[in-house]
């Protein structure tokens, strides 16, 4: 198999990995199974001297057979698809982590609860292009933009949810290895797109709990511990 993908560092990357090995085998394989079948015609079917060319109106069970195949090829990769897209888009795990990330041009901009675990108040923390989260632990991030369709994407986790505007999404994601993962943007999105760049900071539980004290010395409690739940809908409640 091609290890040519970023280190995945999430719990569920390996099945969205495995995913897209198959299709990219079976594109593979159509890719040099028409190649060569190419190549077969050209050297069967090439001009030669006396021979004249013949018309065909087609085959119809050939063309029943080279459509039923990729559709059942489709079909079976939905299929196999579905319960990954369940388990990152629908059915959010409970955490008391939840961030709000704004998109604009050309940058991301993080708000944490604070200590209240209550946004828009005083003890909220802004900041930009920086995401700090613990190890190891579900973290739900509100997506918002200020302006155009952008795309916070996390190469490393496998994780990639378009910001919209007007809209606030739900989602989350999970790293199990600390470590400086990028965050690009990957939709295009004007002419600063290639510069909108920010950075996920992944900390062990106790360089967590020390970052948290620096931004808030004076509680002792979690940096985006909400008191009240989100739901899927990304309403608070």
């Amino acid at each position: 198999m091609l290890r040519w993908l970023p280190e995945d560092v999430s719990p569920y990357g390996a099945g969205i990995d495995a995913l897209f090995y198959l299709i990219y085998y079976i594109t593979a394989a159509a890719f040099f199974l028409v190649t060569f079948l190419m190549i077969v015609f050209l050297i069967r079917y090439r001009h030669q001297e006396g021979r004249r060319a013949i018309y065909t109106h087609g085959n119809t069970t050939l063309e029943i057979v080279w459509t039923i195949i990729p559709a059942l090829v489709f079909i079976g990769l939905g299929i196999a698809s579905k319960a990954k897209w369940d388990a990152l888009k629908v059915n959010i795990p409970e955490t008391d982590t939840i961030i709000q990330v704004t998109a604009k041009q050309f940058n991301w901009e993080v708000l944490y609860p604070g200590p209240d675990g209550k946004f828009d108040t005083a003890d909220d923390k802004r900041v930009e292009n920086e995401i700090h989260v613990p190890a190891g632990k579900p973290i739900r991030v509100i997506l918002k933009s200020r302006d155009v369709i952008h795309s916070f994407f996390l190469p490393n986790l496998r994780f990639k949810q378009d910001a919209v505007p007007g809209r606030e999404i739900l989602a989350w994601f999970q790293a199990n290895k600390p470590g400086k993962y990028e965050i690009p943007c990957a939709e295009l999105c004007g002419f600063g797109h290639s510069g909108m760049r920010g950075w996920l900071y992944v900390m062990s539980p106790d360089d967590y709990a020390h970052w948290v004290a620096q931004q808030w010395p004076q509680s002792g409690t979690q940096v985006g511990s909400v008191q009240n739940t989100t739901t899927a809908t990304g309403v608070l409640h």
